[in-house]
């Protein structure tokens, strides 16, 4: 899972590579094209990158961990609407949007009753994640900040809404 992690990592750092002659900000409310950073929260760490598709339109991606079950994994895809909340101060943004997620999961951790009956194995979750926060942009630094909340749905495995993936402070690099 580790592995995995590290790929993507390289690969979404190798994605931003490619882009790195186009003018920052590209037009959007958040004054930067491209951002890679980390992702924590109480339970969870993990990685983020967001990208500006055009005007205040962007896509993210997450990918996670547990703090103390590491053999879990979980990765989200994210459409964001963002918006300049104070037009004085293009530095802060907010954005909404939507998106899915997939997770692989250890069966003992996550549902155990399952695994007293079924015993050991790794399951699949897959279902639905809705985004809603506040960036800040340091205007002099390739900084990006942001607080959200992330509701969810799952289809399969553990039916919860509001759990431990719900929000998540993001520190992100700025290209």
């Amino acid at each position: 899972m580790k592995r995995a992690a590290l790929l993507l990592g390289l690969v979404a750092l190798l994605a931003v590579q490619a882009n790195a002659q186009r003018l920052r900000g590209g037009g959007s409310p958040a004054n930067y094209e491209t951002a890679l950073g980390a992702r924590v929260n109480p339970w969870l760490i993990g990685f983020t990158i967001k990208h500006f598709i055009k005007g205040p339109h962007a896509i993210e991606g997450i990918a996670h961990t547990n703090v103390d079950k590491r053999a879990n994994a979980t990765f989200t895809g994210l459409y964001e609407y963002h918006f300049n909340f104070i037009p004085e101060h293009r530095e802060w943004v907010m954005y909404g949007g939507g998106g899915a997620h997939v997770g692989f999961y250890d069966r003992r951790d996550w549902d155990h009753d399952r695994y007293l009956r079924d015993g050991d194995g790794t399951y699949v979750t897959v279902g639905l994640d809705g985004i809603f926060g506040v960036e800040y942009t340091f205007k002099n630094i390739p900084l990006n900040l942001s607080a959200d909340v992330k509701p969810y749905v799952n289809f399969t495995g553990g039916h919860n809404f509001f759990g431990e993936e719900i929000g998540g402070l993001s520190a992100r690099y700025t290209f």
